[in-house]
C-alpha cells in the first residue's frame, strides 16, 4: 500500500506544477486569469484537496490493516501464563465485555507507544485508537502539548514574563539584582465532554462486526469534533480558551477579505527569533485559507506554498509545517483566520482516560444498547508570545 500512497503523492505534486504554471503565466503577461484558466485552476485545486484527503483515508486504512495484523500475530513464541494467574484482559476484549453486559463501565487509559509494542507505531488501545480518530477532525492534539492527570483538580502553570537583565557597574560600585518575573498562573481545570452512541442487539450479536473498531470512530469523531473546535477557539469561559483565542496580534492584513504572502512573512517574523526557531513551529488554518496561500508568491517571485513530498511529512508554508484545522475561521472582517508560532506552547489537560459505560435500560423498549463516552479536558496557552494571530482589519 506504501507504493500506491506514494504514487498519490506524486500525483498530487505533479497537479501543483499544472497550477502553477497557470498562474505563472498570468503573472508574466500581467492579466487577471481567464475564464477557461479559472476553470481548469479550480479543478486542480479540487483535486489537490480530494487527493490530499485520498492520501489521508489510504493512511488510516494502512494503520488498520496493520492494527489488525498486529491482532490475529502469531503468539505461539510468547511465554504460556500460569493456571494460577489471573487472565490479563486487552482494550479489545474490555469492549466485547462491554458490549455483552459483563461490564458496565471502563476507563480507557492513554499508553505510551515504544519499540516494543505491537505494531509500533500503531495505536495499540482503544484510548489511542479514539485519539487517532479525533485527530482527523481535531488536529489541535497532534501539535500540543498534551498533559495527562489522575484527578480533575485545579492545574496551575507558571510562564515567564521577563529575563534577568545584565549591567555595566562602575569600578567598586554594588551590583544591582535583576531577577526574572513571572506571569500570574494559568489554571486548567477539567471541562466534560459526553455523547451518547446506540447499538442494535442484532449488530451487537453479529460477531463478524469490529465492535471496537465502531466505537473508536464514533468517540474519535464525536468528541474531537466538540474537543477541537473548543481547543481552537473556545472563549475560555466555561470551557477551554482556545489556541487562537489565547494568542497575541502578529499582524494586521491589508484587507478584510484575503491576506498577501508580506502579511504571512511578517506575521512569520513578529515572534522571537528564539521562539520562531523551537522545534514544533508552524501554521495553523482552515481548508479555504489554505487555497489562498496556494496562489501567494514571496516578491522574488517563489511561491510561499510547498506541497509535501512523502506522506510522512505535511505542507510547507515559507519552510514551516502547515495544519489544515477545520475550526479555524474563514477569512472575514476582524476575524483571526491564521496563526503562527511553537504549536507545542499550547496545552491540553486531560483528566485520566476516556471513559465509556454501558446501558440495557435507557433505550430497553426499542431494542438498542446505549453507550456512553466521556473525556474530561481544558486548554490554554501560557506564553502567548510564543504564538500569534494575523489579524483581518
Amino acid at each position: 500500500m506504501k507504493e500506491y500512497i506514494d504514487r498519490q503523492v506524486e500525483i498530487r505534486n505533479r497537479a501543483w506544477e499544472e497550477a502553477k504554471s497557470i498562474l505563472d503565466k498570468a503573472t508574466a503577461e500581467k492579466r487577471d486569469l481567464s475564464a477557461e484558466e479559472t476553470q481548469t485552476y479550480e479543478r486542480i485545486s479540487k483535486e489537490l484537496d480530494e487527493r490530499g484527503q485520498t492520501i489521508a483515508k489510504l493512511r488510516e486504512d494502512e494503520a488498520r490493516e496493520l492494527r489488525l495484523d498486529a491482532a490475529t500475530r502469531d503468539i505461539a513464541s510468547q511465554a504460556r501464563p500460569q493456571e494460577s494467574a489471573a487472565p490479563v484482559l486487552d482494550d479489545a476484549a474490555f469492549i466485547r465485555a462491554l458490549v455483552t453486559g459483563e461490564r458496565r463501565a471502563h476507563t480507557f487509559e492513554r499508553r505510551d507507544i515504544t519499540k516494543g509494542s505491537a505494531g509500533s507505531p500503531v495505536p495499540t488501545s482503544f484510548y489511542n485508537q479514539v485519539i487517532a480518530q479525533a485527530r482527523l477532525v481535531a488536529p489541535i492534539l497532534q501539535v500540543a502539548t498534551v498533559l495527562n492527570t489522575a484527578g480533575g483538580e485545579n492545574l496551575q502553570i507558571p510562564s515567564q514574563y521577563s529575563w534577568s537583565t545584565a549591567a555595566l557597574p562602575g569600578e567598586g560600585t554594588a551590583i544591582s539584582e535583576s531577577d526574572p518575573q513571572f506571569n500570574s498562573f494559568i489554571t486548567l481545570n477539567a471541562y466534560k465532554y459526553s455523547f451518547l452512541s446506540q447499538l442494535t442487539t442484532e449488530l451487537i450479536e453479529d460477531s463478524g462486526v469490529d465492535i471496537l473498531g465502531f466505537l473508536a470512530e464514533q468517540t474519535g469523531n464525536a468528541l474531537g469534533y466538540a474537543v477541537g473546535s473548543a481547543l481552537t477557539v473556545g472563549s475560555g469561559t466555561n470551557q477551554p480558551k482556545g489556541i487562537v483565542t489565547a494568542s497575541a496580534v502578529g499582524g494586521t492584513a491589508g484587507t478584510a477579505t484575503a491576506f498577501t504572502a508580506d502579511n504571512l512573512i511578517d506575521l512569520m517574523y513578529s515572534l522571537d527569533g528564539a521562539a520562531r526557531n523551537l522545534p514544533g513551529c508552524g501554521w495553523m488554518m482552515n481548508g479555504k485559507s489554505i487555497g489562498q496561500v496556494r496562489k501567494l508568491k514571496d516578491t522574488a517571485g517563489n511561491y510561499v506554498f510547498q506541497p509535501a513530498l512523502s506522506m510522512e511529512s505535511p505542507d510547507m508554508l515559507l519552510g514551516k509545517p502547515i495544519y489544515e484545522n477545520p475550526s479555524m475561521v474563514d477569512v472575514a472582517t476582524t476575524t483571526k483566520s491564521v496563526i503562527f508560532g511553537h504549536l507545542p506552547s499550547y496545552y491540553v489537560r486531560t483528566v485520566g482516560g476516556l471513559k465509556l459505560e454501558r446501558s440495557d435500560d435507557y433505550a430497553f423498549n426499542a431494542g438498542l444498547v446505549t453507550f456512553r463516552a466521556t473525556w474530561r479536558v481544558d486548554g490554554n496557552l501560557p506564553q502567548t508570545s510564543h504564538i500569534k494571530h494575523l489579524l483581518q482589519p
